[in-house]
């Protein structure tokens, strides 16, 4: 969970300023959308090992390789908000002088919400993925590397157990995220 944590953070806080810098950015659309459509076509297990040369062994490489994972949705989804919002709503706060920072805190944000955190909770249950795949190449003491052993062992009934509560985090992880878009649509 602390490796799916921080790579969700991580992922979070770098996704959703590119996704309004490509939303409201023309040639930053043009630059960087097919870089972010790059990112999806490189399997996660073939970036651990790199991230464990760059990066090192430990919490760092398999959190980055979470962030990877969960960086994805968000974007999609926080660009798919903030694309559906009506024009003529923008274009009348612009009329009432509104500023670019009160246009995202008071109609941008607001309307693109919905949209943003059925990304986050696709997203959260990704980093679950990219925790236990990292775990797999790079080592720790999650649920990943017990896998790992388990699988070696020839343990059936404890990779099943194994994968039943990586399952349930998964879950648990995406119901805490309905609660939070209900809370946030109260």
């Amino acid at each position: 969970m602390t490796e799916s944590a921080a790579g969700s953070g991580l992922g979070l806080a770098v996704a959703l300023p590119l996704a309004y810098l490509i939303a409201r950015n023309k040639v930053a659309a043009a630059a960087l959308q097919p870089y972010v459509a790059a990112s999806q076509a490189v399997p996660a297990v073939a970036l651990a090992p790199l991230l464990a040369l760059w990066l090192g062994y430990g919490l760092l490489p398999v959190a980055v390789l979470c962030a990877l994972l969960v960086f994805f949705p968000i974007v999609v989804s926080a660009l798919v908000g903030l694309g559906s919002i009506d024009p003529d709503i923008m274009n009348a706060a612009r009329v009432d002088g509104v500023n670019r920072l009160q246009m995202l805190r008071y109609i941008e944000w607001p309307l693109a919400l919905p949209a943003t955190l059925a990304g986050i909770r696709a997203g959260l249950t990704l980093s679950i993925t990219g925790a236990v795949v990292g775990e797999f190449v790079v080592g720790g003491d999650g649920l990943g590397q017990l896998l790992t052993i388990e699988r070696s062992a020839a343990d059936t009934v404890g990779l099943f157990a194994t994968l039943l509560v990586l399952t349930t985090l998964a879950a648990c992880l995406y119901g805490l995220m309905l609660l939070i878009e209900r809370w946030a649509r109260w």
